[in-house]
Protein backbone atom coordinates (compact mmCIF):
# COMPACT_ATOMS: atom_id res chain seq x y z
CA UNK A 1 0.00 0.00 0.00
CA UNK A 2 2.86 2.46 1.18
CA UNK A 3 4.35 1.64 -2.35
CA UNK A 4 1.66 2.04 -4.19
CA UNK A 5 0.84 6.18 -2.97
CA UNK A 6 4.74 6.50 -3.37
CA UNK A 7 4.21 5.34 -6.89
CA UNK A 8 1.30 8.05 -7.53
CA UNK A 9 2.66 11.14 -5.57
CA UNK A 10 6.03 10.57 -8.11
CA UNK A 11 3.85 10.40 -11.27
CA UNK A 12 1.77 13.53 -10.25
CA UNK A 13 5.09 15.29 -9.62
CA UNK A 14 5.95 14.23 -12.57
CA UNK A 15 2.97 15.79 -15.14
CA UNK A 16 3.14 18.81 -13.23
CA UNK A 17 6.75 19.70 -14.12
CA UNK A 18 5.76 18.32 -17.79
CA UNK A 19 2.89 20.78 -17.79
CA UNK A 20 4.93 23.54 -17.10
CA UNK A 21 6.83 23.19 -19.18
CA UNK A 22 4.70 22.88 -22.48
CA UNK A 23 3.98 25.75 -24.53
CA UNK A 24 1.30 28.43 -23.26
CA UNK A 25 -0.58 30.79 -25.15
CA UNK A 26 1.82 33.76 -26.11
CA UNK A 27 4.75 31.67 -24.89
CA UNK A 28 7.33 30.00 -26.23
CA UNK A 29 8.59 27.81 -23.36
CA UNK A 30 12.01 29.57 -24.45
CA UNK A 31 12.93 31.94 -21.20
CA UNK A 32 16.16 33.77 -23.74
CA UNK A 33 15.50 34.06 -27.11
CA UNK A 34 13.71 36.86 -27.31
CA UNK A 35 15.95 38.94 -24.90
CA UNK A 36 17.53 41.50 -26.24
CA UNK A 37 21.23 41.57 -26.19
CA UNK A 38 23.29 43.78 -23.83
CA UNK A 39 24.70 46.91 -24.97
CA UNK A 40 28.68 45.99 -24.89
CA UNK A 41 30.44 47.88 -22.21
CA UNK A 42 31.48 51.79 -22.74
CA UNK A 43 33.86 54.39 -21.30
CA UNK A 44 31.97 56.06 -18.59
CA UNK A 45 30.25 60.19 -18.44
CA UNK A 46 29.54 61.84 -15.56
CA UNK A 47 25.76 62.85 -14.42
CA UNK A 48 24.72 66.77 -15.22
CA UNK A 49 22.83 68.08 -12.11
CA UNK A 50 24.40 66.98 -9.56
CA UNK A 51 26.74 67.61 -6.47
CA UNK A 52 30.05 66.62 -5.02
CA UNK A 53 30.84 66.50 -1.55
CA UNK A 54 35.07 66.39 -2.38
CA UNK A 55 37.10 69.31 -3.67
CA UNK A 56 36.94 69.67 -7.47
CA UNK A 57 40.24 67.96 -9.25
CA UNK A 58 40.84 68.81 -12.56
CA UNK A 59 41.38 65.33 -13.87
CA UNK A 60 38.78 62.95 -12.39
CA UNK A 61 39.43 59.39 -11.77
CA UNK A 62 36.65 56.89 -11.85
CA UNK A 63 37.31 55.94 -7.93
CA UNK A 64 36.41 59.34 -6.39
CA UNK A 65 33.28 59.74 -8.48
CA UNK A 66 30.70 59.93 -5.70
CA UNK A 67 28.17 62.25 -6.85
CA UNK A 68 25.69 63.71 -3.89
CA UNK A 69 21.80 64.93 -4.13
CA UNK A 70 22.90 69.08 -3.85
CA UNK A 71 20.46 69.29 -0.88
CA UNK A 72 23.22 67.36 0.97
CA UNK A 73 26.38 69.32 1.99
CA UNK A 74 28.54 69.78 -1.23
CA UNK A 75 31.49 71.54 -2.77
CA UNK A 76 31.06 71.29 -5.98
CA UNK A 77 28.15 71.10 -8.90
CA UNK A 78 27.58 70.02 -11.98
CA UNK A 79 26.16 72.29 -14.54
CA UNK A 80 26.63 70.83 -17.88
CA UNK A 81 28.80 67.81 -19.75
CA UNK A 82 29.78 68.00 -23.20
CA UNK A 83 31.87 65.74 -25.08
CA UNK A 84 35.55 66.53 -27.20
CA UNK A 85 35.43 65.70 -30.58
CA UNK A 86 36.30 62.00 -31.70
CA UNK A 87 39.02 63.52 -33.51
CA UNK A 88 40.76 64.68 -30.32
CA UNK A 89 43.43 61.92 -29.61
CA UNK A 90 45.30 63.11 -26.94
CA UNK A 91 44.27 64.73 -23.44
CA UNK A 92 43.89 68.34 -23.65
CA UNK A 93 46.53 70.22 -22.09
CA UNK A 94 45.81 73.80 -20.41
CA UNK A 95 47.64 75.79 -23.93
CA UNK A 96 44.59 73.72 -26.00
CA UNK A 97 42.57 74.94 -28.69
CA UNK A 98 40.09 71.95 -27.27
CA UNK A 99 39.99 73.13 -23.96
CA UNK A 100 39.36 76.70 -24.55
CA UNK A 101 36.86 75.76 -26.70
CA UNK A 102 35.08 73.88 -23.71
CA UNK A 103 35.32 76.43 -21.35
CA UNK A 104 33.58 78.62 -23.74
CA UNK A 105 30.92 76.01 -23.55
CA UNK A 106 31.15 76.17 -19.80
CA UNK A 107 31.01 79.59 -19.90
CA UNK A 108 27.27 79.74 -21.58
CA UNK A 109 26.12 76.93 -19.83
CA UNK A 110 26.85 78.27 -16.17
CA UNK A 111 25.44 81.45 -17.24
CA UNK A 112 22.03 79.85 -17.90
CA UNK A 113 22.47 77.87 -15.32
CA UNK A 114 22.47 80.40 -12.65
CA UNK A 115 20.24 83.23 -14.64
CA UNK A 116 22.99 86.03 -14.98
CA UNK A 117 27.14 86.13 -15.48
CA UNK A 118 28.18 83.43 -13.11
CA UNK A 119 30.79 86.61 -12.58
CA UNK A 120 28.21 88.58 -10.99
CA UNK A 121 28.25 86.59 -8.30
CA UNK A 122 30.60 84.39 -5.37
CA UNK A 123 31.35 82.12 -8.15
CA UNK A 124 33.81 80.19 -9.67
CA UNK A 125 33.81 77.82 -12.73
CA UNK A 126 35.90 75.39 -13.79
CA UNK A 127 36.32 72.34 -16.15
CA UNK A 128 37.11 68.80 -15.27
CA UNK A 129 38.35 66.49 -17.63
CA UNK A 130 38.98 61.98 -17.53
CA UNK A 131 41.67 61.03 -16.00
CA UNK A 132 44.85 59.55 -17.76
CA UNK A 133 43.67 55.99 -17.78
CA UNK A 134 40.00 57.18 -18.41
CA UNK A 135 41.31 58.91 -21.66
CA UNK A 136 42.71 56.22 -22.56
CA UNK A 137 39.80 54.23 -22.31
CA UNK A 138 37.37 55.87 -24.44
CA UNK A 139 35.86 58.65 -22.32
CA UNK A 140 35.94 62.14 -24.23
CA UNK A 141 33.68 64.15 -21.66
CA UNK A 142 34.01 67.64 -20.09
CA UNK A 143 32.68 68.68 -17.19
CA UNK A 144 31.09 72.06 -16.24
CA UNK A 145 31.72 72.77 -12.50
CA UNK A 146 30.76 75.64 -10.39
CA UNK A 147 31.33 75.99 -7.15
CA UNK A 148 30.42 78.78 -4.42
CA UNK A 149 33.64 80.94 -3.08
CA UNK A 150 33.92 82.97 0.22
CA UNK A 151 35.58 85.95 -1.65
CA UNK A 152 36.25 86.68 -5.58
CA UNK A 153 39.28 88.72 -4.44
CA UNK A 154 42.89 86.40 -4.26
CA UNK A 155 42.73 84.00 -1.78
CA UNK A 156 39.48 82.75 -1.66
CA UNK A 157 38.18 79.59 -0.88
CA UNK A 158 35.18 77.56 -1.80
CA UNK A 159 32.00 77.55 0.20
CA UNK A 160 30.66 74.12 1.44
CA UNK A 161 26.97 74.70 1.01
CA UNK A 162 23.06 73.19 0.53
CA UNK A 163 20.73 73.77 -2.12
CA UNK A 164 21.38 73.89 -6.16
CA UNK A 165 22.78 76.87 -7.86
CA UNK A 166 20.48 76.80 -10.43
CA UNK A 167 18.73 80.39 -10.99
CA UNK A 168 20.35 81.59 -7.69
CA UNK A 169 21.17 84.42 -10.15
CA UNK A 170 17.96 84.85 -11.49
CA UNK A 171 16.58 87.31 -8.68
CA UNK A 172 18.23 88.75 -5.61
CA UNK A 173 20.56 86.39 -3.76
CA UNK A 174 23.08 86.73 -1.05
CA UNK A 175 25.86 85.50 -3.64
CA UNK A 176 25.59 88.39 -6.17
CA UNK A 177 27.92 90.85 -5.96
CA UNK A 178 26.88 94.50 -4.56
CA UNK A 179 28.33 97.38 -2.86
CA UNK A 180 31.88 97.38 -1.68
CA UNK A 181 34.38 98.77 0.65
CA UNK A 182 37.91 99.59 -1.00
CA UNK A 183 40.90 98.63 0.99
CA UNK A 184 43.69 100.62 -0.37
CA UNK A 185 47.52 100.59 -0.20
CA UNK A 186 50.69 101.99 -1.00
CA UNK A 187 49.79 105.48 -3.71
CA UNK A 188 46.30 105.06 -3.01
CA UNK A 189 45.92 101.39 -4.92
CA UNK A 190 42.89 99.76 -3.99
CA UNK A 191 44.28 96.03 -2.27
CA UNK A 192 41.11 94.60 -1.69
CA UNK A 193 37.69 95.08 -2.04
CA UNK A 194 34.73 94.13 1.27
CA UNK A 195 31.05 93.49 0.43
CA UNK A 196 29.49 95.76 2.86
CA UNK A 197 25.36 96.39 2.80
CA UNK A 198 24.55 99.34 0.39
CA UNK A 199 22.67 100.76 3.14
CA UNK A 200 26.39 101.11 4.80
CA UNK A 201 28.76 103.84 3.54
CA UNK A 202 30.84 102.31 1.20
CA UNK A 203 33.19 104.25 -1.97
CA UNK A 204 32.96 101.00 -4.33
CA UNK A 205 30.28 98.69 -5.81
CA UNK A 206 30.49 95.95 -8.64
CA UNK A 207 29.12 97.26 -12.06
CA UNK A 208 29.28 94.52 -14.51
CA UNK A 209 31.51 91.86 -16.64
CA UNK A 210 33.85 93.08 -19.70
CA UNK A 211 34.60 90.44 -21.87
CA UNK A 212 37.48 91.08 -22.71
CA UNK A 213 38.47 89.65 -26.40
CA UNK A 214 41.15 86.69 -27.21
CA UNK A 215 44.87 88.49 -27.00
CA UNK A 216 47.91 87.65 -24.95
CA UNK A 217 47.58 87.94 -21.10
CA UNK A 218 49.15 91.35 -20.17
CA UNK A 219 52.98 91.73 -19.02
CA UNK A 220 53.37 95.10 -18.78
CA UNK A 221 51.45 98.21 -17.39
CA UNK A 222 50.55 99.80 -21.24
CA UNK A 223 48.93 96.52 -21.71
CA UNK A 224 46.43 96.61 -18.93
CA UNK A 225 45.04 100.37 -20.85
CA UNK A 226 42.25 98.25 -22.71
CA UNK A 227 40.94 96.05 -20.00
CA UNK A 228 40.09 100.00 -18.20
CA UNK A 229 38.38 101.45 -21.24
CA UNK A 230 36.25 98.39 -21.28
CA UNK A 231 35.48 98.82 -17.54
CA UNK A 232 34.80 102.19 -17.93
CA UNK A 233 32.27 101.46 -20.79
CA UNK A 234 30.80 98.98 -18.68
CA UNK A 235 30.41 101.29 -16.12
CA UNK A 236 29.01 103.73 -18.12
CA UNK A 237 25.95 101.35 -19.22
CA UNK A 238 25.16 100.51 -15.39
CA UNK A 239 25.32 103.75 -13.89
CA UNK A 240 23.83 105.49 -17.11
CA UNK A 241 26.34 107.90 -17.74
CA UNK A 242 27.88 109.23 -21.05
CA UNK A 243 30.48 106.74 -22.24
CA UNK A 244 32.40 109.83 -23.48
CA UNK A 245 35.64 111.62 -21.98
CA UNK A 246 34.07 113.00 -18.98
CA UNK A 247 33.63 109.22 -17.98
CA UNK A 248 36.99 109.43 -15.73
CA UNK A 249 36.50 112.55 -13.89
CA UNK A 250 33.26 111.18 -12.53
CA UNK A 251 34.24 107.72 -11.38
CA UNK A 252 37.10 105.69 -10.92
CA UNK A 253 37.45 102.18 -11.92
CA UNK A 254 38.64 98.60 -10.62
CA UNK A 255 39.30 96.40 -12.75
CA UNK A 256 39.56 92.50 -11.62
CA UNK A 257 40.68 90.31 -14.82
CA UNK A 258 41.21 86.80 -14.20
CA UNK A 259 44.22 85.04 -12.89
CA UNK A 260 47.06 84.45 -15.91
CA UNK A 261 46.21 81.00 -15.15
CA UNK A 262 42.71 80.82 -15.86
CA UNK A 263 43.24 83.25 -18.88
CA UNK A 264 45.54 80.36 -20.84
CA UNK A 265 42.58 77.75 -20.16
CA UNK A 266 39.98 80.46 -22.12
CA UNK A 267 38.36 82.91 -19.13
CA UNK A 268 38.08 85.86 -20.88
CA UNK A 269 35.73 87.83 -17.87
CA UNK A 270 36.79 90.72 -16.11
CA UNK A 271 34.80 91.99 -13.00
CA UNK A 272 34.49 95.99 -13.63
CA UNK A 273 33.76 97.96 -10.40
CA UNK A 274 32.76 101.80 -9.73
CA UNK A 275 35.12 103.47 -7.25
CA UNK A 276 34.73 106.43 -5.75
CA UNK A 277 38.63 107.40 -4.54
CA UNK A 278 37.19 110.65 -3.21
CA UNK A 279 34.02 110.07 -0.87
CA UNK A 280 32.00 107.28 0.42
CA UNK A 281 28.21 107.15 -0.12
CA UNK A 282 24.47 105.41 0.51
CA UNK A 283 22.46 103.33 -1.18
CA UNK A 284 23.55 102.12 -4.85
CA UNK A 285 24.68 103.99 -7.57
CA UNK A 286 23.13 101.76 -10.23
CA UNK A 287 21.55 104.31 -12.86
CA UNK A 288 22.37 107.36 -10.46
CA UNK A 289 23.36 109.18 -13.94
CA UNK A 290 25.45 112.41 -14.36
CA UNK A 291 23.61 113.85 -10.99
CA UNK A 292 24.55 111.03 -9.17
CA UNK A 293 28.04 110.83 -10.83
CA UNK A 294 29.09 114.49 -11.38
CA UNK A 295 32.39 115.75 -13.17
CA UNK A 296 34.78 116.41 -10.70
CA UNK A 297 36.14 119.32 -10.58
CA UNK A 298 39.60 118.40 -7.99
Amino acid sequence: MKRATRTLIAAFAAAVLLAGCAASAGLDGDLVDDWQALPPPGPFTPAAGVCHEADFVEAVPLGAYEPVDCAAPHRVETVHVGAFPGVVSEPPSTTSTELRTAFADCDSRANGYVGDNWRAGRLRLAVAVPSGPGWVAGSRWYRCDLMEVDTVESGAAVVLRTGSLRDTLRTASALRLGCQQARTGRGGVVQSLVPVDCAERHDAEFAGVWPAPDRPYPTRTAQWAPFYAGCRSVLARWAGLPDDGDLVFRSDVVVRPPGAGRWRVGDRGVRCYLWLSDRSVTGSLKGAGPTGLPVRTK
